[in-house]
């Protein structure tokens, strides 16, 4: 084994090392921000729940009020919980070949959407929030800046229910 694989490895483990971290203290930030609001179970239910009916919720299982992170069609798409812009548990994993292929050369192109609930300029806001969160986790896994492209897309409320509106695309450019 040479010394350039050596450095090459010391640099992934200190690169997942860092994430780590900070995820670590986002999440620690998450839940003070979120004791500061008076946030707990009984009030998070209750802004959670549907106004009229349960059928919102049962339409979409997949992607609930949690982060939650798929890859559709070579699409990494991101999802939110409603005014949080935490990345999901596995988001590395599944940002893998995005990964790869900007390494590679290729362009990555990060698009942030939001639901048609409360503020619509908190929600922006919010949305660009959540799009360079993903983007600094892919500079945190080695992606260079230059790999990697914020456009704001031309409707930036997402299309489906609230859960399926909150969330960034990254798309690798062909």
């Amino acid at each position: 084994m040479s010394s350039q694989d050596t450095d090459e490895d010391s640099r992934v483990v200190a690169v997942v090392v860092i994430f780590a971290i900070l995820l670590a203290v986002g999440v620690a930030l998450g839940f003070g921000i979120h004791k500061a609001r008076g946030g707990g179970a009984a009030a998070s239910a209750s802004m959670s729940a549907p106004a009229a009916d349960g059928a919102q919720a049962a339409a979409m299982p997949a992607v609930g009020d949690d982060a939650s992170v798929v890859v559709e069609n070579g699409v990494v798409k991101f999802y939110f919980a409603s005014g949080k812009a935490d990345l999901a548990t596995g988001a590395l994993d599944a940002l893998g070949d995005a990964i790869a292929a900007a390494q590679a050369g290729k362009q990555l192109v990060i698009s942030g959407f939001h639901d048609a609930t409360g503020d619509a300029a908190f929600n922006a806001e919010l949305a660009k929030q959540r799009a360079m969160g993903v983007r600094n986790a892919l500079m945190g896994a080695g992606v260079a800046e230059t790999s990697i492209e914020l456009k704001k897309p031309e409707e930036t409320t997402g299309s489906g229910n609230n859960a399926e509106a909150r969330r960034v695309e990254v798309m690798i450019a062909q």
